[in-house]
């Protein structure tokens, strides 16, 4: 997989600083700055401690099955142009490397949901799924009366959502796991449960269900 983050700090800078002081105990493969620079900090083959505890479909050790890139961005701006071109251009070859299909491109919210909110509202899923770099919601039909509360209610969202990947645990309940999938899906949402979330989160498990493949390394 490729998880995808942001550093939460000031400058990229002080994010290279700190994933390189061994006394942090974090890391990750790759940092890009707003301006578009890369750092490559671990190999691709190697375990960088990135995600921390989590889950995505069957995979529990994320990091152990994930290349981790970490974007210079406090989460409280877009992600500029620059930046995005560089990440578009980096995840087209470790995707093509490591035969990474872009359903497994996650956001590190979507691993953990109960803790993590990074990449953040702000970052443009859209665009990297128009770029065939991850994966959108296809148009969905409002639901229909004949279809049931365990269809289109919370049983069914959850249903569906651990069919695409998020973590299916009792400590991820509705409200987690949905602000999870509206942070990535749907950032502008608010309030409960709509048919939209419920139609949004069928269409992907439908057509991208998370353990329908072997893993490719």
């Amino acid at each position: 997989m490729i998880v995808l983050h942001y550093t939460a700090m000031q400058s990229a800078e002080a994010a290279l600083e700190r994933l390189c002081d061994a006394q942090a105990e974090v890391s990750a493969h790759y940092l890009i700055s707003e301006r578009g620079n890369i750092w490559q900090m671990v190999e691709e083959d190697q375990r960088a401690w990135h995600a921390g505890a989590g889950q995505w479909g069957a995979v529990v050790d994320v990091n152990s099955r994930s290349i981790g890139i970490e974007l210079a961005n406090t989460g409280a701006h877009p992600f500029p142009e620059p930046q995005m071109r560089a990440l578009e251009g980096l995840m087209r070859a470790i995707m093509a490397r490591w035969s990474i299909p872009p359903e497994r491109v996650i956001a590190h919210s979507d691993m953990a949901p109960a803790r993590k909110f990074d990449p953040g509202a702000r970052f443009d899923w859209r665009r990297l799924a128009q770029a065939g770099l991850s994966v959108w919601p296809g148009e969905t039909e409002a639901a229909t009366d004949t279809e049931t509360e365990t269809e289109t209610g919370a049983g069914g969202f959850l249903a569906a959502a651990g069919r695409f990947g998020y973590p299916a645990s009792g400590a991820n309940d509705l409200e987690t796991t949905l602000a999870a999938f509206r942070l990535r899906f749907r950032p502008f949402a608010s309030g409960p449960l709509e048919a939209a979330d419920c139609g949004a989160i069928r269409d992907l498990a439908t057509r991208f269900p998370v353990d329908r493949m072997p893993p490719s390394a």
